[in-house]
């Protein structure tokens, strides 16, 4: 069962190569990243966009091009969908945002020619390695899915289940957070996680489990389930998949922990047939070199599959 970040990479190392279809890859952290990741054995890349600008940012951050597939495509529209069907017609094992905006990227995964429709619906997960905590975090959705339905939820844990089975770890316990812990019906949150609860009870969700309503405390810290008396629960601050209520509160702890904690974090589009990483512009260079290793460990377990 991977804890952290590094014993993920050294999960990595273990499963064959994967490689990487890059969108419009004429973008310098990109191209950083997926240089490191090259360099650390992660992944390889195919660069689908401007060969001349790749070409000019090659240079300038001491990348050899004789080692990566490049397709020179100038269009940005024409090299997302370029890439994606790389993947889709199984030349590439993931898919990758490169310098497209988010939207445009976004419509080449849901294209119905090329694209990586899966037939679920997309969310998104994050896993953070916090320090001082003694697991790895797995955030969702916390910058897809505004306001998720009880039916978005279900597929956001199956989505969510998957990428935990990839890091190696099994039957996850997920906790659906509100603000406290016990149903009150004027809190909705708290009556959907309920809800959760006992579809988990009844096998409608497997592969995990779910106890829930659960306050973000009760969900992560041992200490306060004894304080609570709250021992008896499935999970006592022991959960490794933090469901969020709605995408504020999700992307509101995401950056509580990336600007006041140290932690490192990836994070991946779920619910497509391929792994899309997706990262910000904000996101550092570490955060795009983790995603591309949490992609190559879920595009292993899906081919596996």
């Amino acid at each position: 069962m991977s804890k952290s970040f590094d014993d993920l990479l050294s999960r990595v190392a273990s499963v064959p190569k994967k490689k990487v279809s890059v969108a419009v890859a004429q973008d310098n952290e990109v191209l950083l990243a997926v240089k490191a990741a090259k360099e650390r054995g992660i992944a390889d890349a195919i660069l689908v966009g401007d060969a001349d600008k790749i070409a000019e940012i090659a240079k300038e951050i001491d990348m050899n091009l004789a080692d990566y597939e490049v397709v020179d495509v100038k269009d940005v529209t024409e090299a997302a969908l370029k890439a994606v069907k790389l993947v889709h017609d199984g030349d590439a094992d993931m898919y990758m945002k490169g310098l497209i905006d988010t939207k445009g990227f976004l419509k080449s995964v849901l294209d119905k020619e090329v694209g990586l429709r899966s037939g679920s619906p997309l969310s998104h997960v994050c896993v953070f390695d916090v320090e001082g905590a003694e697991k790895l975090l797995f955030l969702t959705d916390v910058a897809f899915i505004p306001y998720p339905t009880l039916e978005d939820k279900v597929n956001i844990i199956n989505n969510t289940v998957e990428v935990c089975n990839a890091c190696g770890i099994e039957n996850p316990k997920v906790a659906p957070l509100a603000a406290v812990e016990v149903v009150n019906p004027k809190m909705p949150e708290t009556v959907e996680a309920a809800e959760l609860a006992k579809m988990n009870e009844e096998g409608k969700i497997t592969g995990c489990i779910v106890d829930g309503p659960l306050s973000f405390d009760l969900a992560t810290a041992p200490e306060a389930a004894i304080h609570k008396g709250a021992t008896g629960r499935k999970i006592v601050g022991d959960a490794d998949v933090l469901l969020f209520p709605d995408i504020h509160a999700g992307n509101i702890l995401y950056k509580a922990l990336v600007h006041f904690s140290n932690s490192k974090n990836g994070n991946l589009i779920t619910g497509t047939k391929a792994p899309v990483i997706l990262t910000s512009r904000s996101d550092s260079f570490e955060v795009k070199v983790n995603s591309l290793a949490l992609g190559a460990l879920v595009a292993d377990s899906m081919k596996n599959k």
